[in-house]
């Protein structure tokens, strides 16, 4: 017997439009199997939940994504959101609009799967999220209102600090004791957790107390790493001394990551403008010999600095 499609689709809560039609024979496969109504672009989330879960569908679904699961995916979700931060920072606003939908995907991805082994759906995804804005901003959507943005933030770390409360009462008395930093994810690139990490022990008056203070850290930390000498003493000092940098960072205002990333940015300028002139000069890179690379190094910074 072929499978029933309608069930399928309902459990998964997709509308009805989108369910298929009875089963009929493909040339080219003699069992019976049911044809799928073609999938027409949409504008809606419904649209893409129905083509994820025809994709996720054990009998007429693509292999590759029948085999996906929690894992095996979730580099893609990351990957997903540098690429939209790329074209934000390349200011390319049709690669934004695609990246986007494919950062979209991964959430819905995920739903499916967990639709499918009966743990939540899209729809309960979507009612979490907006239930949290919600409950975080009592001041547009409460009697609360605070005058300017300093005052509101102050309260959305309030309300995310009574939400970790509740959090670890409701893991029971069993459960180990919670910590300010459980919920900073680890998998997050490393200066960007360690600006979190430094932030979240500041909430509690755990910081430095002004900017020379960390500058003086950072300065310690330096001397920590010229003085060592193993890899793994180098190791451990160099680690110190980025996150010396990253408290640094935050102390100034500044991202540590956007502020790496824009660093990055304009290396690659710059090299790309040194290879440019070695191809002027007939030179291949590799045998123009460090003075005359450090030369139009410096031509690319002199001109940066006439533009600033």
């Amino acid at each position: 017997m072929p499978r029933d499609f309608v069930d399928f689709p309902r459990f998964c809560g997709i509308p009805a439009r989108y369910l298929t039609v009875p089963p009929v024979k493909f040339r080219h496969d003699s069992r019976p199997c049911s044809k799928v109504i073609p999938m027409q672009p949409s504008r809606d989330l419904d649209g893409l939940v129905a083509i994820m879960a025809a994709l996720r569908d054990p009998q007429t679904g693509c292999p590759w994504d029948i085999v996906q699961d929690f894992a095996s995916i979730r580099h893609y979700t990351i990957e997903e959101a540098y690429e939209v931060a790329d074209a934000i920072e390349r200011s390319d606003f049709v690669a934004l609009r695609e990246e986007l939908g494919d950062l979209i995907l991964q959430p819905v991805y995920h739903a499916q799967m967990a639709a499918e082994a009966g743990l939540f759906d899209i729809a309960d995804v979507i009612e979490t999220v907006t239930q949290k804005l919600i409950r975080r901003h009592p001041h547009v959507f409460g009697t609360n209102r605070e005058a300017d943005a300093e005052a509101a933030q102050g309260r959305w770390e309030a309300i995310k600090a009574e939400e970790r409360r509740k959090k670890a009462e409701n893991q029971g008395p069993d459960a180990p004791l919670p910590s300010l930093l459980d919920d900073v994810p680890a998998p997050l690139p490393a200066l960007a957790r360690a600006q979190k990490l430094t932030k979240r022990a500041a909430s509690i008056g755990f910081d430095w107390p002004d900017i020379p203070a960390v500058i003086a850290k950072v300065r310690e930390e330096f001397d920590e790493v010229q003085a060592a000498e193993t890899q793994e003493e180098k190791q451990e000092e160099v680690g110190d001394l980025l996150f010396a940098v990253a408290n640094l960072a935050r102390k100034l205002g500044v991202d540590p990551e956007a502020a790496l990333r824009d660093a990055n940015l304009k290396f690659t300028r710059r090299f790309h403008y040194v290879e440019s002139r070695c191809r002027e000069d007939s030179v291949a890179p590799a045998e123009a010999g460090l003075d005359r690379l450090d030369g139009y190094w410096n031509e690319i910074r002199a001109k940066d600095k006439k533009r600033d």
